[in-house]
């Protein structure tokens, strides 16, 4: 076996169409165009998504969203979940000890009137601490 070999399996090629050259062919006068009209003109050109007049379908669709590539954090109220409070040093494993969070959660922000107390137990970058007035 060698390059100069190779050849295409049977059946996975064929000739192309050769338009335009005489009856015979079966393809001949007007090329498949069929008979006048816009499309059988030279130069014609079909925007893209054109429906020949109908409300094109990306234009009868409504327009949906957007998804910001900035990743929001997970927030939890230490008001509500006091069980945040009571931990020795706050990391995101210590908070999924006592709290029920996804395993996608890398950002936790803390909120609540006792948030700003619990600054100097976290020891995890990725948690940051919002109190509120």
């Amino acid at each position: 076996m060698a390059l100069e070999n190779l050849s295409p399996a049977l059946g996975s090629t064929h000739e192309t169409k050769r338009l335009g050259r005489g009856q015979g062919s079966g393809q001949g006068k007007t090329a498949g165009k069929g008979h006048k009209g816009q499309r059988a003109r030279k130069g014609y050109n079909e925007k893209r998504g054109f429906e020949g007049g109908q409300q094109p379908l990306q234009r009868r669709l409504p327009k949906v969203g957007f998804t910001s590539k900035f990743e929001r954090p997970y927030v939890i109220n230490v008001e509500k979940i006091t069980a945040v409070k009571d931990l020795a040093e706050i990391t995101i494993a210590s908070i999924a000890s006592v709290h029920k969070i996804a395993k996608s959660v890398t950002k936790i922000k803390l909120i609540g009137a006792s948030a700003k107390a619990l600054a100097p137990k976290v020891k995890d970058s990725n948690i940051s601490v919002t109190g509120q007035k």
